[in-house]
């Protein structure tokens, strides 16, 4: 039984490609998403497994501490689960482009309500009374930056009406401020507590569908230094500063009684904490990686765990 939930925040640094394989539709390669609202995802599989291998890493951190945090990869008598576990990394703000202020971080009510169900796990509260707002009309801060005019915002080519302000605070603080605290500083820290626009939940699903990044990759035959018969195929990314977020569940390890001496972290808090220390600031999630692609930075902030 996993006794720890805590909350682990990344924002993406460059595009970032969790492949669902390949598809016949428009895009040959798309992201990975939710199948009943299409919201793009990071499978916990995928998820798990990048940080695995950034923890691999770490000077120090030998393979039976590994193998306590997160499983044995080979099947046997030795085998046991990991005492880590990750949910689905869920996206919670998308960056749109925008006439104002360069691009603005949208979410909607449905994202929102699940970040309130997500986070009670984890004993942070959300709290928020939002009134879905119609199509075309949008909720945002007075003070921000991306208005045109007194009441019209526009992203991509679409323009919106703000329809009022709203008000969401998380463990007492505006929704922006909190996590602009936990991710940024500088230009960013400010941006993100005047700039994140809630749109009806129908827009956002249109804007995380057709305002992904789509690449077209080709391949250069070396022998005429022209594209090769049939290696044309496009592919698809989550934009750079994409704010995500996924649940990390600690018990204690699993490990039998003669290794566990043998093993630094014990008890679900040592292994929570062992983990905050341990997993470095910046991680490389997805395919592309010799392209630069899938460089996220976390939040570790929010990890340590004390007893209960």
């Amino acid at each position: 039984m996993y006794k720890n939930a805590k909350p682990l925040f990344f924002i993406c640094e460059t595009p970032l490609h969790a492949g669902s394989g390949s598809d016949l539709g428009i895009v040959d390669l798309p992201i990975q998403r939710e199948r009943h609202t299409s919201f793009p995802k990071i499978e916990s599989s995928s998820f798990k497994g990048a940080i695995r291998q950034a923890f691999e890493s770490v000077e120090g951190v030998n393979s039976l501490t590994t193998n306590a945090l997160f499983g044995t990869e080979d099947a046997g008598n030795d085998a046991h689960a990991g005492a880590l576990a990750f949910t689905d990394a869920r996206l919670l703000l998308f960056p749109v482009k925008s006439v104002r202020g360069v691009f603005a971080w949208v979410t909607c009510p449905k994202v929102l309500e699940q970040f309130k169900r997500d986070m009670s796990l984890t004993r942070i509260t959300v709290d928020f009374s939002i009134k879905e707002p119609n199509s075309n009309n949008c909720l945002a801060l007075n003070n921000t930056t991306l208005k045109l005019g007194s009441n019209k915002i526009v992203l991509e080519e679409y323009a919106f009406t703000t329809g009022g302000s709203y008000d969401v605070k998380v463990d007492d603080k505006a929704l922006g401020v909190w996590l602009s605290e936990l991710i940024t500083d500088g230009f960013w820290k400010d941006k993100l507590k005047n700039d994140i626009v809630i749109l009806a939940n129908d827009d956002f699903k249109d804007f995380v569908n057709l305002s992904t990044e789509v690449i077209t990759r080709i391949k250069i035959d070396n022998k005429t230094g022209t594209v090769e018969a049939g290696a044309l195929f496009t592919e698809e990314f989550l934009p750079a500063e994409s704010i995500m977020y996924s649940l990390v569940m600690a018990s204690p390890v699993f490990l039998k009684e003669e290794k566990k001496k043998e093993s630094i972290p014990q008890t679900d808090v040592d292994v929570m904490n062992y983990f905050a220390t341990a997993l470095p600031n910046v991680i490389q999630i997805g395919g592309d990686a010799t392209l630069g692609k899938g460089i996220v930075r976390v939040v570790k902030s929010l990890l340590t765990a004390k007893e209960v």
